[in-house]
């Protein structure tokens, strides 16, 4: 049975990101972005980095396209957020990450 125990790539890559520090999940809410563990620290778009972000795709369904964000704040938090890709995503995720900093693979910022 321990053979069909499979982990998908996001789950690998961020347990990756958790062994380098990368373990705060953030959600994105009209006032900004939040730590899921702490509601009280509220960041603006000027105020977070996008360090690197991976594309990963639905095997036979493109619904299941996501995009994972490695994040960093101006106070020193970092951690991820993950959100649907393309048609799926969430407006308010998406237009948050555009007017973020990005120091990883060129996000296209016109999208």
């Amino acid at each position: 049975m321990e053979d069909k125990i499979e982990l998908t790539p996001m789950v690998r890559v961020l347990a990756r990101l958790r062994d380098e520090g990368y373990n705060v999940d953030f959600k994105v809410t009209e006032n900004g972005l939040l730590s899921t563990m702490d509601d009280k620290q509220q960041f603006r778009p000027e105020e977070v980095q996008i360090v690197n972000f991976y594309r990963f795709e639905g095997e036979s369904y493109p619904g299941d396209m996501a995009i994972l964000y490695v994040l960093e704040t101006s106070s020193g938090l970092k951690g991820s957020i993950s959100d649907a890709y393309g048609l799926y995503a969430d407006e308010t995720v998406e237009n948050f990450m555009k007017l973020a900093k990005d120091l990883g693979k060129n996000l296209d910022k016109h999208v």
